[in-house]
């Protein structure tokens, strides 16, 4: 029996049944874990620094960008902070991005992939259909930009080659080692929007899109998650969850917009706990999408302090910061 047979039948055996496919055996020599560089942090309003994370193997430069909310500004401040060898930063975004991974298609989160297009190569943009169908429809059009993809208004330049994703479904993202599945999550129901669990190796980190708790959603797309995620986090493989937390808990829930707050953001935690256990405690987790108020970001990170009963290990990514996650 060859080795990607004996993985495959392990994950089986083991129960991991949606992501056995990217259980394949790798060399001994590849590196584990990952690198992330935040390209952007926040859900507005400065337009300088929306949510968007390249995502690479430790060890290496090809990247995926989970997201695209600023490209150009945070690739400027992870070279002042001298995370690549190149200053140039439009070249950077050419050849150590290697692919998009658009969680849905709000301009916070894609605003950066637009405006930086006409100074990017030919490469792929992974989304669900439904995500897809918004950056045919309303982004790369003529009337709104210019068509850089192969798809919709003609004429279509290509540069940019729609790949469409199916929840569920591990992919293999060209040169880079990695690869990412998929999961559908409500953001204001019914509309979509994307977690992406990212595996190299047999580590993965977890992004989350924007999301709704379940209980407000009206949905099970979350615990759908947590008990597709709950093995690796057993096994210890699951590396680190960045998820949002938008607002405090001075809103109603129906004033949150698809959105989390502290309160719900604890609950889904306590949720994931029942079923991963206590070695939830050692998983980073990374809260991203903070939006600007007076004083929201204080006020998030008290009020999650103040809810962690769990002691989980909490943190805060920074724009152009390099994280290692091993």
């Amino acid at each position: 029996m060859k080795i990607k047979e004996i993985a495959v039948l392990v994950a089986c055996i083991a129960g991991t049944t949606l992501i056995n496919t990217s259980l394949i055996a790798q060399s001994p020599n590849t590196p584990k874990g990952f690198k992330v560089i935040p390209l952007g942090v926040l859900g507005g309003l400065d337009e300088s620094n929306l949510s968007a994370y390249m995502v690479a193997a430790n060890g290496s430069d090809a990247f995926i960008c989970l997201d695209a909310g600023t490209i150009n500004a945070g690739l400027i401040k992870a070279s002042q902070n001298k995370l690549f060898a190149k200053k140039n930063t439009s070249l950077i975004q050419q050849e150590n991005i290697k692919a998009y991974f658009i969680s849905h298609g709000h301009l916070d989160h894609l605003a950066g992939l637009i405006l930086n297009s006409p100074n990017d190569i030919s490469k792929p943009v992974f989304a669900l259909p439904s995500v897809i169908d918004v950056l045919k429809s309303n982004y790369f059009t003529w009337k709104g930009w210019a068509n850089f993809a192969n798809e919709g208004e003609a004429p279509a330049l290509g540069k940019y080659q729609y790949q469409y994703l199916t929840a569920g479904q591990a992919i293999e993202v060209p040169k880079t080692g990695l690869k990412v599945t998929a999961f559908s999550l409500s953001h204001l129901n019914p509309y979509e929007s994307t977690a992406f669990l990212v595996n190299n190796n047999n580590d993965y980190l977890l992004y989350f899109g924007d999301t709704g708790a379940d209980t407000v959603e009206r949905s099970n797309k979350l615990w759908n998650v947590w008990t597709q995620i709950a093995p690796l986090i057993k096994n210890k493989q699951l590396k680190a969850i960045f998820i949002e937390v938008s607002f405090d808990n001075s809103l109603p829930d129906k004033s949150l917009f698809g959105h989390l707050n502290p309160k719900l953001f604890m609950e889904e935690m306590n949720k994931l706990h029942t079923i991963a256990g206590d070695n939830l405690k050692e998983l980073t987790i990374a809260i991203t999408h903070i939006k600007p108020c007076s004083s929201c970001s204080q006020n998030i990170k008290q009020q999650i302090e103040a809810g962690n009963h769990l002691g989980l290990k909490i943190i805060y990514p920074e724009q152009g910061q390099l994280m290692i996650l091993n």
